[in-house]
């Protein structure tokens, strides 16, 4: 599939796919057009089944500065709207995708950029150039749809902290409130973060896509029907053909041989 404002490639043998924001002219800005060519390539990707892992990262020196302004300044509500309804659309195709998605930031990584980054399932991050913030009140426009996905990864004060006074803060200052999962040489980010995502690929496609199903759904009841929906699921990935082939391998003391023909 061909896009305009995105690159994608995958290597097969690994299971991974690199999807590049690929305007850093524009500072990787997301527009409506950019972000449904987003949410299109994942849903291609999940419809084919053809991944465990997929790294977001950015071309140029900005991860992405947030929303087109042009988009917003001197628009309709209603266009406004529909810009954000498509962001929806996007958060919502990363959260449902069957891989694990990593955000791989090189650089300023703010406002709906944030958004964007904060809705993978992991993040990487150059240890000197990436810098992470929620910045709308520098413009008078408050993030209210990055508070979504900011405010459900880090604690509530320091989210508050980030919207109100709209700083910068530096890669080791997000790994200190949990913002994101490790820390990279700048020059070696790209290189380590596909190592990491190698190291998760070695499971099967069907346990990738059944932990994070879980993960997201759980955190969003109570304890009690928590549990409830997890003894139902392990009693279900108890007779799955990998869990089966992943025990029997491990008391047979060898390598496991998955069954990817699909992640059901």
């Amino acid at each position: 599939m061909a896009y305009k404002y995105i690159l994608y490639e995958e290597n097969k043998a690994d299971y991974i796919g690199i999807l590049t924001l690929n305007q850093p002219e524009k500072r990787n800005a997301l527009g409506r057009a950019a972000e449904e060519e987003i949410t299109a390539c994942l849903h291609d990707a999940a419809q084919r089944e053809s991944l465990k892992v997929l790294i977001l990262r950015a071309a140029g020196d900005v991860f992405c500065a947030g929303h087109d302004r042009a988009e917003i300044l001197n628009r309709p509500a209603s266009d406004i709207r529909r810009l954000f309804h498509t962001s929806f659309n996007m958060m919502t195709a990363l959260r449902s995708a069957p891989f694990c998605v990593i955000a791989e930031v090189q650089g300023v990584c703010m406002a709906g950029g944030l958004h964007l980054a904060s809705g993978c399932d992991l993040i990487t991050a150059g240890k000197e150039k990436s810098k992470f913030g929620m910045t709308g009140l520098v413009y008078s426009y408050n993030c209210s749809t990055p508070t979504i996905a900011v405010s459900r990864a880090i604690p509530q004060k320091k989210c508050f902290e980030m919207l109100m006074t709209a700083n910068l803060y530096t890669a080791e200052e997000a790994l200190g409130f949990n913002l994101i999962n490790k820390i990279f040489p700048d020059e070696k980010l790209h290189e380590m973060t596909y190592a990491w995502a190698k190291e998760i690929a070695k499971t099967s496609k069907y346990a990738i896509y059944t932990a994070k199903k879980v993960f997201y759904a759980q955190v969003e009841m109570t304890e009690w029907q928590a549990y409830q929906y997890a003894i139902e699921m392990m009693a279900l990935e108890g007779v799955s053909v990998n869990a089966i082939e992943g025990f029997t391998a491990f008391l047979g003391k060898r390598k496991p041989e998955w069954d990817e023909s699909s992640i059901f």
